[in-house]
Order: structure tokens, then sequence, then C-alpha cells
């Protein structure tokens, strides 16, 4: 999402060039990019050489919306799942300790956006620059 958010040409970011750029094959990446298309987090351009592009402004995209495009909900324990059943959950005294890590980790991805994202990765680009 970053690197797609980073794109300044207005003809999208090649999938190509995002697999070379953070070293993931193709293939793999082809299942990142149908998972995001399906959250209806990018598009396709258009043309004969079709990039990819946010479907919004990387400040509306929290980082909570890209996790939902792979996950359907955070649970750092498996009893924190919505699907989970435990016999002992009315009696567990750590369920309120996990439940109370995992609402700090979704509002953890809700704190930042794509934007913060890419504002980190100009810091250390220019950052790798000065030092070299």
């Amino acid at each position: 999402m970053v690197e797609i958010a980073l794109d300044e040409s207005g003809t999208g970011v090649y999938q190509k060039d995002i697999s070379e750029r953070q070293k993931i094959s193709v293939k793999y990446l082809d299942n990142i990019i149908a998972s995001l298309k399906t959250a209806g987090l990018i598009t396709t351009t258009r043309g004969k050489k079709s990039g990819y592009r946010l479907t919004r402004s990387p400040d509306q995209i929290k980082i909570f919306d890209v996790y939902k495009a792979f996950e359907s909900e955070i649970a750092v324990v498996d009893c924190m799942g919505c699907n989970f059943v435990c016999e002992l959950s009315e009696t567990c005294a750590t369920k309120e300790f996990w439940s109370g890590l995992n609402r700090s980790v979704i509002k953890y991805f809700q704190s930042y956006t794509v934007a913060d994202l890419m504002k980190k990765q100009k810091k250390k680009k220019k950052a790798l620059i000065r030092d070299n």
C-alpha cells in the first residue's frame, strides 16, 4: 500500500516494480493485490500498461482497513476470536486481560493511516540518502 501511495506519476505503480522494490515474488504479490482490490483499497489504472493506485486518499485509509483486507478480525489469542467458544469464559480472569490487549491492538491499527507510513518511509529514504 505504501509503494502504491508513494507513486506520484498518476498512472499507477506496476506490479513488477512493487515486486522488485519490496523483494517479493510477483506470484505472492498477485494474492496481496487481489485482496486489496476486493477490499476496495486499490484499483487498476486504465490503459495499455496498467498499474495500481489507491481508491482514496492515503490519509483516509487506516492500517486497520488494510489489515481487514486479509483477516476478518484481530485476535491476539484464540479465545478472543468471534468463533471461539470456551466453557471457562465466564470464570476466566485472564480473558479481561486479553480483551484489553486486543482492544489496544485494534486502536493502534486504527490510529495509523497509509499517509502516516508514507511520511515515515520518506524520512527513512532521506536519511539513507544523507548517510550515503
